[in-house]
């Protein structure tokens, strides 16, 4: 059952993220009224201020909120699983991994088959290096090999992307995929939306279903199989589910990396380090804060917008930096 403070710090993101969303439909080159917002949310019109809000401002409110609800619940649950508080998709290679799923599928053409076969690629990219994780984390890895080892799947991710890059014969595409791999979630319309739900649904059930078992696995793994929890089920559900959400989400978005490790340090001591407290606030905190940086992005731009990833890099990464040196400090 859950706590009284934890349901009201879900009252309390859940409020402040409805507000953003709300605020978001206002903010754009062109500044609308409330009536316009509201015309285009609830009537059939073809106005351009209805059009405008209806398949531009409101689909990038709500894909911001989406990834960031997935990239915050898997960060959540893979710390939870590999039990260790550095886990993240990012950095651990397994944004980098769905990011060249994507590619391949662009390079190849292989979105012109099926608009399916570019999230199944990322997926399936995700999925592999979560597990390839997942294999060296149950032999005892320490935090160290665990960041190292996702420096490497990373870095062959990245040089894998660079050779696809590099041999494409199109300027024009190579363009293309060096603007999405940055991250955004500029210029997307209802389609994506479309295209990454399914999958990120089925991921988030997976991954919050793994809550009481996470909740157990922090005693140990012998402590947790003594208590009845079946293991290699909790690694499938939080395998499968990070791969269909976070390669549903770099599908659409691009690679958005360190949400998935700020948010559940921010909240974790508001949920009384328990994981099971933690996934459905890292969730809510996820979407918060990649439409808070997305609406900050539409209002400090000037001529050239900046990238959602870039800027969520530049937060994460020094964020990142304190929690190894505070980490050591307490080994030491």
């Amino acid at each position: 059952m859950a706590s009284p403070s934890r349901n009201r710090l879900l009252l309390c993101l859940l409020l402040a993220l409805l507000a953003l969303a709300l605020a978001s439909l206002f903010i754009g080159y062109v500044p609308y009224s409330a009536p316009d917002i509201l015309q285009g949310l609830i009537a059939p019109t073809e106005t351009v201020p209805a059009i405008i809000v209806r398949d531009i401002r409101l689909p990038r409110t709500l894909l911001a909120m989406v990834v960031g609800a997935s990239l915050g619940l898997s960060g959540a649950a893979l710390q939870g699983l590999l039990r260790n508080p550095l886990a993240e998709p990012g950095l651990l290679g397994v944004s980098a991994s769905a990011s060249l799923g994507a590619v391949i599928a662009l390079y190849f053409g292989l979105t012109t088959l099926s608009n399916w076969l570019l999230p199944a690629s990322a997926m399936i990219g995700a999925g592999l290096a979560t597990t390839a994780l997942y294999l060296l984390a149950r032999r005892n890895a320490t935090t160290l090999t665990l960041i190292l080892a996702g420096l490497a799947l990373s870095s062959l991710a990245a040089a894998c992307t660079s050779l696809a890059l590099n041999l494409s014969p199109n300027p024009y595409d190579v363009h293309d995929m060096v603007l999405w791999m940055l991250g955004s979630v500029k210029d997307r319309s209802s389609a994506d939306l479309q295209l990454a739900l399914p999958f990120v649904a089925c991921g988030w059930a997976c991954l919050l279903a793994s809550g009481s078992a996470l909740d157990t696995l922090s005693l140990g793994e012998d402590s947790a199989s003594s208590l009845g929890v079946d293991l290699a089920r909790l690694r499938a559900l939080i395998i499968t589910g990070t791969a269909l959400s976070v390669g549903a989400a770099v599908a659409v978005s691009g690679a958005i990396g360190f949400v998935g490790l700020v948010v559940p340090h921010m909240l974790r001591p508001l949920t009384g380090y328990r994981p099971s407290e933690l996934l459905l606030p890292s969730a809510l905190g996820g979407a918060l804060l990649l439409l808070l940086a997305d609406i900050a992005l539409r209002l400090i731009s000037t001529q050239q917008e900046l990238m959602l990833g870039v800027v969520t890099a530049l937060i994460g990464a020094p964020f990142f930096l304190w929690l190894v040196v505070t980490s050591r400090r307490q080994w030491a």
